[in-house]
């Protein structure tokens, strides 16, 4: 009776496991491509082959890369550019603590994990329903998306001198648009709502008037700022 038991929890495993790397390599496949229009940004924003590559290969955060590339592209000064791709990548930090909760990996493993920190593995990680789960969709999402990234950054920088004029195309739009498509399931209050809806007013909003990565900066505001009005808000219905 037991090997029966036995038998039927390792086939329920079994089943678990590869819905977990179908679902992973289906996030890893998707996003990854977009490394592509990465490539070809940076190529045609000035950044050279090597430079390029190196920002997959050692950066590995989409938002971040396209943030410092089309700074970079604007106009904008390096240290501006740098520090606006700094504090979007900020958020994998806060990932981290989570996971390194979640996952519980061996210390040998956790500084190569935290390379593979980032929206999309921290989003099939923690939707799974146990350790083990959670781990596989963290290592398959991870090995698919970093793999695939760096094999279409390559391949979009080699080719940006005969796409051409990139801005034509509109390839510089799809890093964030793909941030905001995993971005927008995650808006599930009313805070959370205004807080993005706010810092999209404020990085627009500056946009024509200030420095190439200064509004993303700024745009961080709009967190601190909700939350105050938010619990002052509370403050005076508690009162009443």
């Amino acid at each position: 009776m037991a090997d029966r038991t036995d038998l039927r929890d390792a086939r329920t495993d079994g089943k678990a496991d590869r819905a977990v790397v179908r679902d992973a390599l289906g996030v890893g496949v998707a996003v990854g491509l977009s490394g592509f229009a990465f490539g070809v940004t940076s190529a045609g924003g000035g950044l050279t082959l090597t430079q390029t590559c190196a920002l997959s290969l050692l950066v590995f955060t989409g938002a971040s890369q396209f943030a410092l590339v089309g700074a970079l592209a604007a106009g904008g000064g390096a240290f501006t550019a740098a520090a606006g791709a700094f504090f979007l990548g900020v958020r994998n930090a806060f990932y981290g603590l989570r996971l390194s909760q979640l996952l519980a990996l061996p210390r040998a493993v956790r500084p190569f994990a935290a390379q593979w920190v980032i929206d999309e593995t921290a989003a099939v990680a923690l939707a799974q329903p146990t350790r083990r789960s959670a781990r596989i969709g963290f290592v398959v999402t991870g090995l698919s998306l970093y793999l695939l990234w760096n094999l279409t950054t390559l391949l979009g920088a080699l080719g940006a001198e005969a796409i051409g004029d990139t801005d034509a195309w509109g390839l510089d739009a799809a890093g964030p648009a793909v941030f905001l498509a995993l971005l927008a399931p995650m808006l599930r209050t009313g805070t959370e709502r205004a807080v993005a809806g706010l810092a999209v007013l404020l990085g627009l909003g500056l946009l024509p008037v200030l420095p190439a990565g200064v509004p993303v900066l700024l745009a961080a505001l709009a967190a601190p700022a909700v939350l105050w009005a938010d619990g002052r808000r509370r403050g005076e219905g508690a009162e009443r």
